[in-house]
């Protein structure tokens, strides 16, 4: 499963400056690893962080890797233990479902706000773009490996557009948080489904979701546009407990910190 980093940092130049963009590449760094142990399974469920043996691991200073734990318990993917430091937390399988119903219900009190204040033109005209991307990748009747990778990046572009078109910071700000859970984001499953022969079909009933969401919002149909996009997330509750119970399941990055029922 892919990591992206949220935010660039330059390199470093002379003096505070220097400094300050040394600190941020190391934190950076911390954070980025730690997060890829985890969900590669490098770091188990359930297991206790030793911090010395993770600042010998990765190379940084205990400064920028308790800075990183810090943030991943805000992320939800560490918690802090009673008498100090911090173990990797797991989910079952209902915190996931959970977690997907309030992406939903964030996402479609996004396409609400949206279509109730009048979405900005720039990113109403990004957005059909990115539709319309999707739309000739699904022309194709079987789709290869770089097919999904374009659908992945086009998928994500079109539900960051609309939760920028709510204008709300706030809602941007938690569904960060929720997405960073294993499973939550719009894009989780669709990695571990790229052999399915049902995916294509997955894909186009989605599809036809986006483009009746965009709709409702161009029209200021404010409920409407909630209501479709809260039932889009509902694909994702079917795709957990495929993911989950298949056969590849122990393959899915992540799928380690879900306890089984």
């Amino acid at each position: 499963m892919k990591i992206i980093a949220n935010g660039d940092y330059a390199s470093g130049a002379g003096g505070l400056n220097g400094i300050e963009s040394a600190a941020g590449s190391a934190s950076t760094k911390a954070l980025l690893r730690l997060r890829e142990m985890i969900w590669s399974g490098e770091l188990a469920g359930g297991a206790r962080i030793a911090e010395l043996a993770i600042v010998e691991k990765i190379g940084v200073s205990r400064t920028p890797i308790r800075a990183a734990l810090m943030r991943l318990e805000q992320e939800g993917l560490l918690e802090a233990l009673p008498n100090g430091g911090y173990a990797v937390r797991t989910f079952s399988e209902r915190d996931i479902s959970d977690a997907i119903e309030l992406r939903g219900t964030l996402e479609g009190l996004c396409a609400r706000l949206a279509a109730e204040r009048g979405a900005p033109s720039v990113p109403l005209r990004e957005a059909r773009e990115s539709l319309q991307g999707i739309d000739e990748i699904l022309e194709a009747v079987t789709l290869s490996d770089e097919d999904f990778s374009r659908y992945v990046s086009l998928n994500e572009r079109f539900h960051q557009l609309m939760v920028e078109m709510s204008g709300s910071e706030v809602i941007a700000k938690e569904l960060d948080r929720i997405m960073s859970l294993p499973f939550a984001s719009p894009s989780s499953f669709v990695v571990s489904q790229s052999n399915s022969p049902q995916v294509r079909d997955m894909f186009v009933v989605a599809q036809a979701q986006h483009w009746q969401v965009l709709q409702a919002v161009e029209q200021r149909e404010g409920s409407r546009a909630e209501g479709v996009m809260r039932e889009h997330s509902r694909i994702a509750q079917t795709n957990l407990r495929d993911a989950v119970s298949g056969a590849n399941a122990g393959n899915l990055p992540g799928v380690q910190l879900i306890r089984r029922r």
